[in-house]
């Protein structure tokens, strides 16, 4: 399993999906440290979406360069939203090996975006592009990858902040939990 960090400017976000349409404020979002709104894109009833790798790695790329003091609540919720959707036993299909893969063309969405409700109701009859069984355990398996080796920052931050320590020491059981399960992988 590999990830090579992209900058947010080469990440296609209108041909990616949210859970409520495609991904296109979600630079914006991220700037602006909208994560209640992020949250909401992300990750909906457990199930993650097209962008979830891509904001988790944007997320988790800064946190380290940010003063521990700006970190704040709805950002460690939006992680606790993400890690909650972990719940799958074993792989039904194999990820794809690299994760800049899930940026080929074969599982973006088109570039206009008229017929995207057409796209949406082909989700009730088969799998959408960028939803088949390869392309959708690695959303889930890259962002909880991303997330597991940021736990030692989750800890430094948790050691610092006692406000958001419980928070965060909800997200890290969430994610060692599985410990034995990513031994296998």
């Amino acid at each position: 399993m590999q990830i090579a960090y992209q900058e947010m400017l080469t990440i296609p976000w209108h041909r990616l999906t949210t859970a409520y349409g495609r991904g296109t404020k979600i630079p914006e979002l991220i700037k602006m440290e909208q994560y209640d709104k992020l949250a909401q894109l992300i990750e909906h009833q457990g199930t993650l979406w097209q962008v979830t790798p891509w904001v988790i790695q944007q997320l988790l790329h800064t946190l380290p360069n940010r003063s521990v003091e700006s970190v704040k609540k709805e950002e460690i919720h939006l992680y606790i939203a993400v890690a909650s959707a972990f719940t799958w036993e074993e792989l039904t299909s194999c990820p794809v090996q690299h994760m800049d893969e899930l940026l080929q063309e074969k599982w973006l969405w088109s570039v206009v975006e008229e017929g995207d409700e057409e796209e949406w109701e082909e989700w009730e009859e088969n799998e959408p592009r960028g939803y088949e069984e390869c392309a959708f355990i690695s959303y889930y398996v890259y962002s909880e990858y991303q997330m597991r080796a940021a736990v030692p920052l989750f800890q430094n931050i948790a050691n610092m902040r006692k406000d958001l320590a419980p928070s965060i020491t909800e997200l890290i059981e969430l994610l060692m939990n599985r410990q034995k399960l990513w031994e296998t992988i």
